[in-house]
């Protein structure tokens, strides 16, 4: 027989195919959705379920405290586990990420910039309009 043993299978898959392999940061968003959906502490076995059973208990625990190291949720004791909350809601852990990444930045200005020249017309007003309400209310 010449050649490899594969050549006599073209077209032959492998049955099992492995789950979608999901992108940096993507888990750690659906965690934090589920645990805003909930509105009250979760434990890691209910976060689990609500994300589906193809994770293994220890990634989400993985997960949840990641977060937890990152300042964007926090954790008490109950018996002998934890239940995890969310410290804001999803604008509130945005906002939290964008204020993470630009303090990471040397030219916070240049940075500044150039995200306002990015916004599109009808977001760039409301950006003004915000900035106007925070300056009326001393927040300057």
């Amino acid at each position: 027989m010449n050649g490899s043993a594969a050549e006599g299978r073209e077209g032959v898959t492998n049955q099992r195919q492995r789950p979608r392999r999901r992108g940096q940061g993507e888990l750690e968003v659906q965690v934090l959705a589920v645990l805003g959906e909930v509105g009250e502490p979760a434990t890691a076995g209910w976060v689990r379920e609500r994300l589906g059973g193809d994770l293994a208990y220890t990634t989400v625990i993985t997960i949840l405290t990641r977060l937890l190291a990152k300042g964007m949720v926090t954790r008490e004791r109950t018996g002998r586990s934890f239940v995890w909350t969310p410290v804001s809601d999803q604008a509130g852990l945005a906002a939290h990420k964008m204020r993470k990444l630009l303090d990471g930045e040397s030219d916070r200005e240049a940075v500044l910039a150039s995200f306002v020249t990015s916004l599109e017309p009808g977001d760039e007003r409301l950006l003004r309009e915000l900035l106007g309400r925070a300056k009326a209310e001393g927040k300057d």
